[in-house]
């Protein structure tokens, strides 16, 4: 197979952070090649270079052949270099044919024919085996399905490299394998693909090679049968993880929140269940199953039609997130981008932006309590920054996570709602983040974690309660808790089984 894509020596470098040094990577034709590295590795910097989003400083790209100093975004998408983001660039207003088609003709004449759009559109998802109503706007779709439109939009185009950033975060297994069935489909056209994923499972998977990245180096390229999980991650952290779900002692203590009946006009019906003191609740699903609209409701973000919410034995009155605040309820949202990180504002401001009143005197802000306090959270999370001061739109996406964790941590809540707490996470962070939950509910704080991951909810949850199509289908307790079991609630296969006897 012929190289596509060849990256020499590559350097960029912003104030104070040298984020790729002399970094090295060569592409082939019809191959995914998967690129690896813990959060702040320089990932999302390279893809960059590469996509024309920012000019690096040193070194020499060779596409097909032909080599550049640097890319532009407008000659890489003429040159067919395709890139799918974690972050989303759809336009909510718009339809799915619309996103998926923007700036492409389609035209009767001067008109738009949104007849072919709409078909095309139909036959682009189709090769998902996803059924999806593509005259409807994207803001009304679920994140999974959001991704879905981004991968469709991308592909829709004459690509010959295509650079996919995390695209199987927000999707379920289904969707996870007719992902894979199109880029199975990609590489037999011999289109080249990048493909960057911190779930080890997928990249042995699909992957033909793998290069790992460590602050900013490369560290080395192996085909998939030349490496095992121990051996990988060793490269990208620089040392060997063991036990992936840390434990700890803890003791579980009495009821400190009790949901009772809670519905939704969207969606949730008679959702109930109870979260104790010093304990990890998982809560598992597939996407539409309404975890996070229950975790909203319970926050205050959606409206509730029904049912209560009790906090250590009193009803709440819960309107608007201010009021779950103010009762010591958090929420660390699924989208950080859109509800979690302030992104043009400092670690510092981001950190107290929540707590300002408790370090505040007379309409002042104590600035030593201020600096403190991101002190604390940029060393406990190892949040990896030259500065208190750095804004969030310049940090990785795991980094801004914890900026997320943080900000949340010092409102001193009592009750944290982590809402797909590691998405985007690498193996090293996402340890960092189990030990921080594990380390919070030692010190009788009560967690309520909703995952996609099937491994890290057996793996962090003392009981695990299952939805489907929002409604509670079953709770078991960690010991009791399989992967069969929990897919069976959550597919609703023992709902009709138990309706048919």
């Amino acid at each position: 197979m012929g190289v596509v894509l060849k990256l020499e020596n590559v350097t960029k470098e912003y104030p104070g952070v040298l984020a790729l040094d002399k970094m090295n990577l060569e592409v082939h034709e019809g191959e995914v090649h998967a690129l690896m590295g813990e959060n702040g590795a320089g990932k999302s910097t390279l893809i960059k270079v590469v996509s024309g989003a920012i000019k690096p400083n040193g070194g020499k790209i060779t596409y097909l052949g032909n080599d550049y100093e640097f890319m532009t975004p407008a000659l890489s998408k003429k040159l067919g270099i395709g890139v799918i983001y974690q972050e989303f660039n759809l336009v909510p207003e718009l339809s799915v044919a619309e996103n998926i088609f923007l700036g492409q003709k389609l035209t009767n004449g001067i008109t738009i024919n949104r007849k072919l759009m709409n078909q095309k559109a139909k036959e682009l998802m189709g090769n998902f085996g996803i059924d999806l109503d593509v005259t409807v706007e994207v803001k009304t779709l679920t994140v999974a399905y959001q991704q879905l439109v981004e991968i469709a939009k991308t592909i829709s185009s004459n690509v010959k490299i295509l650079i996919m950033d995390e695209p199987s975060a927000p999707l379920t297994n289904r969707e996870i394998d007719a992902m894979f069935r199109m880029i199975d489909q990609l590489k037999k056209r011999g289109i080249a693909i990048i493909y960057i994923s911190h779930r080890m499972e997928e990249i042995f998977k699909i992957a033909d090679r793998i290069t790992v990245m460590r602050d900013g180096k490369y560290v080395g390229t192996k085909g998939i049968e030349e490496t095992n999980h121990a051996d990988l991650i060793k490269m990208m952290v620089g040392r060997d993880l063991d036990e992936q779900f840390p434990t700890v002692e803890k003791e579980i203590g009495e009821v400190v929140l009790e949901v009772q009946h809670l519905s939704t006009p969207q969606l949730l019906k008679d959702v109930s269940f109870t979260l104790r003191k010093g304990e990890i609740l998982g809560l598992a699903g597939l996407v539409g199953a309404g975890r996070t609209e229950t975790a909203r409701a319970i926050f205050g973000a959606d409206t509730k039609s029904e049912g209560k919410v009790m906090i250590k034995g009193k009803e709440t009155h819960i309107r608007k997130p201010k009021d779950a605040i103010n009762e010591g309820v958090a929420l660390i949202p699924e989208d950080r981008k859109k509800h979690g990180v302030l992104l043009d504002m400092s670690i510092r401001d981001n950190v107290s932006f929540i707590c300002i009143q408790n370090i505040s005197k007379a309409g002042f802000i104590n600035r030593k309590k201020d600096i403190a306090l991101s002190n604390k959270y940029i060393k406990e999370l190892s949040i990896k920054t030259p500065t208190k001061e750095q804004l969030a739109k310049n940090l990785s996406g795991g980094n801004q996570q914890k900026v997320v964790l943080a900000k949340s941590l010092a409102s001193e809540s009592d009750i944290i709602i982590f809402d797909e707490p590691t998405r985007g996470i690498d193996v090293g962070a996402k340890k960092e983040i189990y030990m921080l939950m594990n380390a919070l509910a030692a010190r009788g704080m009560a967690i309520i974690m909703i995952s996609s991951e099937m491994p890290e909810l057996l793996g962090m949850s003392d009981r695990i309660v299952v939805m489907h199509e929002g409604e509670v289908m079953g709770e078991m307790n960690r010991s009791d808790a399989t992967q069969e079991t929990i897919l069976e609630l959550a597919s609703g296969i023992r709902a009709q089984e138990d309706k048919t006897r």
